[in-house]
């Protein structure tokens, strides 16, 4: 199993002008990876929000690829988001789902089918283009240029384990100054 702060390391070395929308956990270890990361457009205060949010972004700017850093617990607040974004069928969106079987965000709780439920099957069955779960780090580092290349919607389940907890800092992420970076980086008003 890999941890989430060490997938977010692999991957931001690969990321320079795309659109990353991180939720909760996931964006409090994408601000520790990508720090001051510009179009950074943090999804939280309504959890499961994050992939809809992330298809907006994609559909608006079909110029830029968009990548959602979602959790499971996230993901299965909003499940029905797969079936949206497949009918939408986005060239350039990735969504990725950190899958660790708990709702982090609110305590740890166990998600229910932790240790059966699929994310990958499920995004193929609703209508994804690829899918692709990743176990080990090192595989994950060869292979995520390639993902990242590919035509979307594209789903990444990382199978990951808890690692050490990242700072947290809900002020920044639900402030003005987050916003303003991200709406000035992306060429808005």
């Amino acid at each position: 199993m890999m941890r989430r702060d060490h997938c977010f390391e692999a991957l931001a070395r690969h990321i320079d002008g795309q659109i990353i929308v991180p939720v909760y956990q996931s964006a409090q270890q994408w601000r520790v990876a990508k720090p001051g990361y510009p179009l950074t457009f943090f999804s939280t205060g309504a959890m499961g929000q994050g992939s809809s949010c992330a298809l907006g972004l994609a559909l608006g700017r079909p110029d830029k690829r968009v990548i959602v850093l979602d959790g499971d617990g996230s993901l299965l607040m909003n499940l029905g988001t797969l079936v949206t974004i497949a009918h939408q069928g986005p060239k350039n969106l990735l969504h990725f789902v950190s899958q660790n079987g708990t709702y982090e965000a609110n305590g740890g709780h166990p998600i229910p089918g932790c240790n059966q439920v699929s994310f990958a099957q499920l995004a193929l069955a609703a209508g994804y283009r690829k899918a692709f779960e990743f176990t080990d780090l090192t595989d994950f580092e060869a292979r995520i240029g390639q993902v990242l290349q590919e035509e979307g919607p594209v789903f990444v389940t990382l199978k990951i384990v808890a690692g050490d907890p990242p700072p947290q800092d809900m002020q920044f992420i639900h402030g003005e100054a987050a916003r303003a970076t991200f709406r000035a980086a992306l060429g808005g008003p």
